[in-house]
Order: structure tokens, then C-alpha cells, then sequence
């Protein structure tokens, strides 16, 4: 009978470990979350937040545009991030679970953050506030303050590929690369940098195809579906198949524009069992702009036929607004 209690409490013991292991959680995990007093970073902008958010949830506004520079894309000083961080009481260290709205990569980003500078206690709520409300929970409308913290952001520089590093490998064929943009702009038709085309070697695989249906984004913007539930992960299995051409035991480098996209990619690796995985943290941006950086199906950037688009749209709003003018008078 003594052997049979312990077995059962060795079994739940581990079946929490496996849980609280997990990096990307669901409902009932979250509610599990709050309950034990795990630290909630709400990274949605903060007109969103006050309309409601999980109870007890953090906000230092909409996180990729508080924490990166808007031109680079790559983030502002550490200091700085520090000095955010502290005075919202932000502490890295803790038990903390990231969330937003369903299928936004930046939820990642913020993960990754908290990675790249030693936290080691962070989780996913890849459902966020959509899951949240859709079960009938809670919602806080009030902001939460949280007293200062004292904590030291130390980068970890092992998590990232830098420019210079990611020169080496690009050669190596060791090394499996992930392009987790669209096929567009891995084809050089989308082009966002002075050259279009993507990384030789590196495969294609949109971060849009760990979703259940990769296609949602599009659909909202037609109208044809009436939610983003689409944009919920894929089962285990399914993810298995998706990155199945790939070694889990081999150095794995993911990179899409600017690093969120890849960031979602990583941690959905990284939860199948890769053991290896890292961002291009520089990205396109970095590669794309680097001249001397080898490119496959290499497009340029013609600077001048996008300014004759960009004044023909001026044009069209100037006229647009002489016509509202003329139809108010």
C-alpha cells in the first residue's frame, strides 16, 4: 500500500514538473497560474489592457513598440530595458506566464526577452485573452501596480546568432536554417530590406503554419471567418509532420524580418524536443542589408518606382480629402 502511495505521488509529482515544464500552457494552466501567484506580462498595447485583462496582469505598453528601436527593429539599450522593467516591477526572475491575444508573435517576443536577458521561469499562453474571455473568466479593467524591483538584465548571447556568426552559418552544413516568413518574401517578390530572397539553404516554413489554420489573418481581413481560432497551435502530431524534414538533434537557427516571427518558431521547436535552437536576432534587416551577405533569388529594392507608388497614394488621398471637403461644404 506504501508502495502504491508512493508511486502515485511520484506520478503527480512528475506530471506537474511536465506541466509547469511546458513552455506554452493552456486555459486551465493559466487559471493554475494565477492561482499559485506566477507573475502575468499582459505585452498588448494599453488601451487594449484597460478594456480587460487577466486578472492580476502586468502592462508596460505594447511590447515591440516600448522595447525596440522603430527604424533598426533591434532593441533599445539594455539599461533602458532595464530601467522599464524595474520601475513596473517587472521581475524576471519570478515564475511568469506571457500572454496576449491568440496568434500574436510578439507574445513570443516577450518570452524570448525574458530568456535573452537570464529569466528562466517564463511560459506561453498562446490562447491569451481570446481563450480567456471565450471561457467566461474574469477580466480586470483596473491597472496593476506592482512595487519597483531591483533586478540586473544580463544578456545571454549563447540564445542569438549575431551578423557575424550567422556568415559562418550560412557555410556550414551542419547547421539546419528556418525562414519563417512568407513565401513571398522568401521568394524576393515581398521585399522589406535593400534585397529580397532569403538565406541559402535555409527552408521555408511560415510561423503562420503552426497555427491550426495558417490561413485565419487572411480570412479576418475578408471576413470569412468570424474569429481567430484558427490561429490556436496544431496538436503535437501535427507540428511533428510540419518540421519532420528536420533533426531535433542537430543546431537548429531560426530567422524571419526582425526576429518575432522566429521567435513563436523557436519556442514551438523548442517544445517538440530540438535541443539546439537559436534566433537570428538581426534577421532580414541584418542579412538583406549586408551587401556582401550571399542572398538565393536575390531581388533588389527599386527605391524609385516605390517612391512613384508611394506619391501616386499621396495623390490619392489628397484627392479623396478635397472631395470629403467639397461634399461637407
Amino acid at each position: 500500500m506504501k508502495r502504491l502511495f508512493l508511486l502515485s505521488s511520484l506520478l503527480i509529482a512528475s506530471a506537474v514538473f511536465a506541466q509547469k515544464n511546458d513552455a506554452i500552457i493552456q486555459t486551465d494552466q493559466m487559471q493554475q497560474a494565477v492561482a499559485r501567484g506566477a507573475m502575468i506580462w499582459d505585452v498588448r498595447d494599453e488601451k487594449s489592457y484597460l478594456e480587460g485583462h487577466i486578472p492580476g496582469a502586468i502592462n508596460i505598453g505594447e511590447v515591440g513598440a516600448v522595447l525596440r528601436d522603430p527604424n533598426k527593429e533591434d532593441y533599445i539599450p539594455t539599461e533602458q530595458i532595464q530601467q522599464i522593467f524595474n520601475a513596473a516591477g517587472l521581475d524576471i526572475n519570478r515564475d511568469i506566464v506571457v500572454y496576449g491575444n491568440r496568434g500574436n508573435p510578439y507574445v513570443y517576443f516577450g518570452l524570448y526577452t525574458i530568456h535573452y536577458f537570464g529569466g528562466k521561469q517564463a511560459q506561453i499562453y498562446h490562447d491569451g485573452i481570446d481563450a480567456w474571455k471565450a471561457a467566461g473568466l474574469p477580466l480586470q479593467r483596473e491597472r496593476q501596480i506592482f512595487p519597483p524591483v531591483t533586478v540586473a538584465l544580463i544578456p545571454q548571447p549563447q540564445l542569438v546568432v549575431s551578423n557575424e556568426e550567422m556568415l559562418k552559418v550560412a557555410q556550414s552544413k551542419s547547421v539546419q536554417i528556418i525562414d519563417a516568413r512568407t513565401p513571398d518574401e522568401f521568394s524576393g517578390k515581398d521585399v522589406r530590406a535593400i534585397r529580397g530572397g532569403h538565406i541559402p539553404g535555409a527552408v521555408n516554413i511560415p510561423f503562420e503554419d503552426n497555427w491550426q489554420d495558417p490561413a485565419t489573418a487572411i480570412k479576418l481581413g475578408k471576413k470569412q471567418v468570424a474569429d481567430n481560432s484558427g490561429m490556436s497551435l496544431k496538436n503535437q502530431t501535427d507540428l511533428r509532420k510540419l518540421y519532420s524534414s528536420l533533426d531535433p538533434n542537430k543546431e537548429t537557427v531560426v530567422y524571419c524580418q526582425s526576429g518575432v516571427r522566429a521567435s513563436e518558431t523557436a519556442v514551438v521547436l523548442k517544445n517538440l524536443g530540438f535541443k539546439k535552437v537559436k534566433v537570428y536576432d538581426s534577421a532580414w534587416l541584418g542579412w538583406g542589408n549586408n551587401l556582401k551577405a550571399p542572398v538565393a533569388e536575390e531581388t533588389f529594392l527599386n527605391v524609385g518606382v516605390l517612391n512613384g507608388k508611394i506619391a501616386a497614394m499621396q495623390n490619392k488621398i489628397n484627392q479623396l480629402e478635397e472631395a470629403l471637403k467639397a461634399r461637407s461644404n
